[in-house]
């Protein structure tokens, strides 16, 4: 209990996933300052007690860079080893500074804890096992790790 006497928020680890994505193009924008990009999601896996599967591919994440901070706009879908097709809309923000910037772009592993990639995904799904992911707010932890996105989802209680 906090000084309301409300009870704090709590985080349950769901399942992480790992999405392999193609080099990102440029769209362009209205100004050097803003720039929209596209990164194509082509694979990757799901592991986790919630939920374990695939990323299928066909996927994307339009992205705005304004002046160093990127909003992301992630859609994709995946395929449980049960069956089950969940969309995964994933919007967030990622920021840096120049230093750690610098660090990341020379391919340097950098503690996640040193950046901001942070995403509040949505679920869509009418898999009954799944239902209740299109019914609970989660918050998505983001890193790059050896050329992969990698997103651990956790529920809010």
């Amino acid at each position: 209990m906090n000084d309301h006497g409300l009870p704090e928020p709590e985080l349950e680890y769901a399942f992480e996933v790992r999405v392999d994505v193609a080099p990102p193009l440029r769209i362009g924008g209205p100004t050097p300052h803003e720039v929209v990009n596209f990164v194509a999601i082509t694979g990757g896996t799901v592991s986790g007690p919630a939920a374990t599967g695939v990323v299928l591919p066909g996927g994307g994440d339009w992205y705005t860079d304004r002046d160093g901070v990127i909003t992301l706009d992630a859609r994709y879908s995946i395929r449980t080893d049960d069956g089950a097709i969940i969309g995964i809309e994933n919007r967030g923000f990622w920021r840096a500074s120049p230093e750690v910037t610098a660090r990341l772009d020379a391919g340097e592993s950098v503690d996640e804890r040193e950046y901001y990639y942070r995403t509040s995904p949505v679920f869509t799904t009418d898999a009954p096992a799944y239902i209740w992911l299109t019914q609970t707010v989660f918050i998505g932890m983001a890193r790059e790790d050896r050329g992969q996105v990698c997103i651990r989802f956790y529920a809010l209680s």
